[in-house]
């Protein structure tokens, strides 16, 4: 009897074991995959803090940019004859120039000359550029005007014109360029005069200053000088004041 009753008992035994090994390999499994997963899940969140992080240090400097140019243009900006938006400074176009030409007004020389102390300030201290950029509305050019083939060669010729009046009135010419994007780029509707004389403007903007940007003026220098009939209506021109007729 006592025989039989070992017997059974390594029975039970030998049934048993396997399924705790059975238990502890299924129990590991479990476990490593909650490892793994909480590694992934710590990984995520730490590339999240820092995406997050850049993003605050970087809209943090933008605020930093814009106040440091609103004060550098505080006099300008209180005549409401310019304007600053998201590091852009706009000048109506009216304010400068005539409708369909590119002379220059004396009122729109004397806000340009009045513009050059303060921005040369504001780009020495950051090491920056200036891009100044011409725009127009939508309108065809008209017929008796033959000076400019279409709007993108009269904004490219305003741009120029506006380089060249900074650079007069002090601006070093390493330290601005012109572009010109004709009607590209509304900031209104062109459907009536209101929204029209918005988008007749030229627009001065601090850009970082690198070689790839001198690159692409200098490349594109000689073409917007000479003639920009030619070029695309969605491409900018880009012209370096230092190769300007």
């Amino acid at each position: 009897m006592v025989g039989e009753h070992d017997e059974r008992d390594d029975d039970g035994l030998e049934q048993t074991a396997p399924v705790w090994a059975v238990f502890g390999d299924l129990m590991s499994g479990l476990l490593g995959a909650f490892v793994l997963i909480l590694v992934g899940v710590l990984v995520v969140q730490m590339d999240l803090m820092a995406n997050l992080e850049s993003e605050i240090a970087r809209r943090q400097q933008e605020e930093q940019r814009r106040m440091a140019l609103e004060k550098a243009l505080a006099i300008p900006l209180q005549s409401g004859r310019v304007t600053l938006n998201e590091g852009r400074i706009g000048i109506s176009g009216s304010v400068l120039f005539a409708l369909n030409s590119d002379e220059l007004r004396p009122d729109g020389r004397q806000l340009l000359r009045s513009l050059v102390p303060p921005l040369q300030v504001y780009l020495g201290e950051r090491d920056e550029m200036l891009m100044v950029s011409g725009f127009t509305d939508d309108r065809p050019i008209q017929g008796s005007n033959r000076r400019f083939a279409d709007n993108l060669e009269l904004s490219a010729q305003r741009a120029l014109t506006v380089t060249r009046a900074l650079m007069d009135e002090g601006m070093p010419s390493g330290r601005v360029f012109a572009a010109a994007f004709g009607a590209e780029q509304p900031v209104a509707s062109n459907a009536d005069e209101q929204g029209r004389v918005l988008n007749r403007r030229v627009e001065m903007a601090p850009v970082p200053k690198s070689s790839g940007t001198l690159a692409a003026a200098t490349a594109t220098a000689t073409a917007t000088a000479t003639a920009t009939a030619t070029a695309t209506a969605t491409a900018p021109i880009v012209a370096s004041p230092t190769t300007l007729p």
